[in-house]
């Protein structure tokens, strides 16, 4: 898809929404970087720590099928499951089977993984009342996004 007009080329980099897309992501994986950093966590594992700390919240409990959270994230467990294993390692999730089911591996996030949540929280309001963008835009741009998800059909 392309930004154009009858004069332009649709194939213009620039023009592509693709690349825009892109780029912001590429953009925002930089800006959270210091906080990533000080974590000692990757976006992917900030990713699934959102979801585990949106789920414990919920419910107290934050055991989940590592397939629910890859549909969550929009990820497949090829990539969930090297992730998971980093993040289980570092001790900020527990991994296990599933006792009526051994096909199905089960996640729950620990107190070291809980304990970076204020940090993060922190780091986000900090970024966002520092930033020329307002609260309105950042929702603004955010409801479009996933509309735009949706007529995609990449989301339900």
């Amino acid at each position: 898809m392309a930004v154009c007009d009858d004069d332009g080329d649709s194939l213009a980099l620039n023009r592509q929404l693709c690349f825009a897309l892109y780029a912001a992501s590429r953009a925002m994986t930089r800006a959270y970087g210091p906080m990533l950093q000080d974590l000692g966590i990757t976006y992917p594992q900030y990713l699934v720590l959102m979801v585990l700390w949106e789920w414990d919240q919920l419910s107290g409990d934050a055991d989940a099928s590592v397939g629910a959270l890859g549909q969550r994230l929009m990820l497949d467990s090829g990539t969930l499951t090297p992730l998971l294993k980093r993040m289980e390692q570092r001790g900020l999730v527990l991994r296990r089977r599933a006792l009526q089911d051994e096909r199905v591996t089960l996640v729950a996030i620990t107190d070291a993984g809980r304990a970076l949540k204020p940090r993060a929280r922190d780091w986000v309001t900090r970024q966002l009342e520092a930033s020329t963008i307002s609260r309105a835009e950042v929702e603004r741009l955010h409801g479009q996004l996933w509309q735009f998800l949706h007529k995609l059909g990449t989301v339900g």
